[in-house]
């Protein structure tokens, strides 16, 4: 569970560094990307302890890439609802409908 609680703090900071900007487009690129590497300085703070007590405990990193790539797609989902005020549109729920049988067959023994 710490592992999962990293990650989703992890790609909280990652999802604003990526994507945040784009609601502000009329700000320097130059400025866009030093403010994103300063932000995705917590991400990374984050992520690699993440990592290391996902695989501590067990997990493969198969596994964790397939649970962070599942939480970041959750994340921007949400991030692209509310703060950028994109729609949600049906075949995006069928995309992730078909990451968690992904997610289903990564995790069987």
């Amino acid at each position: 569970m710490r592992t999962i609680l990293l990650l989703i703090v992890s790609n909280s900071f990652m999802t604003y560094a990526w994507y945040g900007h784009l609601k502000h487009t009329e700000t320097a690129l130059w400025k866009v990307i030093l403010m994103s590497w300063g932000i995705a300085f917590f991400e990374y703070c984050f992520m690699v302890p993440a990592n290391r007590l996902g695989y501590m405990e067990g997990w493969s990193g198969f596994q964790l890439k397939t649970i962070q790539e599942v939480i970041t797609l959750t994340i921007f989902s949400l991030f692209a609802i509310f703060f950028l005020k994109e729609p949600l549109r049906w075949n995006y729920l069928v995309s992730f409908t078909l990451l968690i049988g992904a997610v289903y067959f990564m995790f069987k023994k």
